[in-house]
């Protein structure tokens, strides 16, 4: 058996330590992200948008930004002109 030392100290400062599983652990991390169900009217429009998403990429109509942020100036410079 290997044995861990934590310092007191650090301990203290942390807070506190806590010992899991990995697998306890994995599962808290995907049960931190929140898990939607749309349905009917939301569903429907949702699957809109994305029919029309696929549609724009495949004709080339889409842009490639880094950040949301730029793609929202991309856009906006885009549609002023034209």
């Amino acid at each position: 058996m290997n044995t861990i030392t934590i310092s007191k100290t650090k301990i203290k400062n942390e807070g506190g330590v806590v010992i899991l599983p990995l697998k306890e652990y994995q599962k808290l991390c995907e049960n931190a992200v929140p898990t939607y169900y749309l349905k009917e009217k939301m569903a429907k429009k949702l699957d809109i948008l994305v029919k029309e998403g696929l549609k724009d990429y495949a004709a080339g109509k889409t842009l490639s930004a880094s950040s949301l942020k730029e793609a929202l100036k991309i856009y906006a410079k885009k549609n002023r002109k034209g």
